[in-house]
């Protein structure tokens, strides 16, 4: 590395923040060689007394006396630059610093002298600036490439709505290059409605670079003191259609199920009694064997009827009709609902809620439900109750039934392990709790045998 070694540099005195102020410089600096003339003076003053009275010749009084003064001149001045000189050179270090040049050092001096401590401690700044200067520069260089990388449009937009920022799946969505982006306003590239609303939603809209569903975050940011608005797009539909593919797949997957444990046993029940009514002359228990064939048909044509009326049900569940709602009368009334079973009820602290009762009172039912059936098959017991924690109801059903065996399907439309379940219960009620703005869970539990179902749903606003 360079040493800063000059006497001193010419500053910039076109930046008023940098300029010195020439006169107050200069007056430092006359203050310190006057200061050294004056501390010399008397002594001076005492040797040109004794040398222009001691009797000397004329010729050897002139000399001394031009000696002594060009040494009190001389000395003055030396120590006027020894002063001056590392505080100049410490202020051109911190010149190139704030400059953004961390390539030059201080020669370093005595440790145990003040100027070669600030020397050092100015070294070991740049040394540390030097260091966080590289590690931002290797952050920056991080983001742009995964800005620019990443499949997600990102725009930041000043106070007054133009955009300062965009990455290239901003230019793909606009069609259009950053340098043709940057400085328009929002208006102009068609994002002013992204601007405002919501902060987090979904919309359909076409771009000159794409058309589909497009997923909106919003936020602010400030820089330089002022706000600015960071716009982050993701295209939704790719991800959509490949889940809308998956559900229907399951779907009819299902539905294939259903429907062929119903139709092939009515196909092969009425093959026999086609063949058995061409049969001359007919056998003696024909009708018998009518009737037995016709009830196998009725009873596979009942089931599909049911299902069928689930599906309908999952398919058309209504829009909640949020309404003021206490939470332990209904608690109360489902415990009380189930006969197989004693229901233990643990209440919390008394609540309303904004709900819809009648949906809630089917999904504490089903849970309920379920929660018997397990405990039924081992004897055990079930619980239900409610308590608060971060501003939100949660309901929970304990059973200690054996547990759940297949957590991954347990909202998989139509999947059930019961005999003779529709497998839309716990979907059904997943779509309830989600329609209030809550969320429905099942896991077994950690500390005793059975599974615990949590209903959390948000609490109202206090006013």
């Amino acid at each position: 590395m360079s040493e800063v070694r000059v006497k001193r540099q010419d500053h910039d005195h076109s930046d008023p923040a940098r300029a010195p102020h020439l006169g107050h410089r200069f007056r430092f600096e006359n203050r310190i060689t006057l200061l050294a003339m004056l501390g010399g003076l008397p002594a001076l003053a005492v040797c040109l007394f004794l040398i222009w009275e001691g009797g000397y010749a004329a010729k050897v009084q002139w000399t001394l006396t031009v000696f002594l003064l060009g040494c009190w001149i001389g000395f003055a001045v030396a120590m006027r630059e020894r002063l001056v000189f590392p505080l100049q050179t410490i202020s051109n270090m911190l010149a190139a610093l704030r400059e953004g040049d961390y390539s030059i050092r201080i020669r370093p001096g005595r440790r145990d002298d003040v100027v070669g401590e600030i020397a050092l401690e100015v070294n070991i700044l740049g040394e540390t600036l030097k260091k966080q200067r590289l590690e931002m520069v290797d952050a920056l260089n991080l983001l742009r490439a995964v800005m620019a990388e990443i499949d997600v449009a990102v725009f930041a937009f000043d106070h007054n709505d133009n955009l300062r920022l965009v990455n290239r799946a901003g230019e793909r969505l606009l069609a259009q290059p950053q340098k043709r982006l940057e400085g328009r306003s929002a208006q102009q590239l068609g994002l002013a409605d992204c601007l405002e609303g919501r902060p987090i939603r979904t919309l359909n809209h076409t771009f000159p670079g794409g058309i589909g569903r497009w997923g909106l975050r919003r936020s602010r940011f400030r820089e330089g003191g002022m706000p600015h608005t960071l716009l982050v797009m993701t295209d939704l539909s790719q991800a959509l259609r490949e889940e809308e593919r998956q559900a229907w797949q399951r779907l009819v997957r299902v539905l294939g199920h259903e429907l062929n444990n119903s139709l092939t046993p009515i196909k092969s029940m009425a093959g026999s009694l086609a063949s058995l009514l061409r049969l001359d002359p007919m056998p003696d228990d024909w009708l018998e064997d009518m009737r037995r064939g016709l009830s196998v048909i009725n009873a596979r044509a009942d089931s599909l009827i049911r299902f069928m009326s689930s599906y309908s049900r999952l398919a058309r569940l209504p829009q909640p009709d949020l309404a003021p709602m206490p939470i332990a009368p209904l608690m109360r009334r489902v415990a009380g609902l189930e006969t197989r079973l004693k229901v233990a009820l643990n209440p919390g602290p008394p609540l309303t809620l904004q709900a819809d009762e009648a949906q809630l009172e089917q999904l504490l039912i089903n849970l309920v439900k379920n929660a018997v059936d397990a405990a039924s098959e081992v004897d055990g017991k079930v619980e239900i109750g409610w308590s608060t924690r971060n501003h939100h109801l949660e309901v929970f059903v304990i059973d200690e039934g054996p547990g759940l065996s297949d957590t991954a399907n347990l909202f998989v439309p139509f999947y059930t392990t019961k005999k003779g379940g529709s497998g839309i219960g716990l979907v059904l009620s997943r779509q309830i709790a989600e329609a209030h703005g809550g969320a429905l869970t099942l896991e077994n539990r950690q500390s005793a045998r059975g599974c615990k179902a949590t209903l959390r749903l948000p609490l109202p606003e206090k006013s």
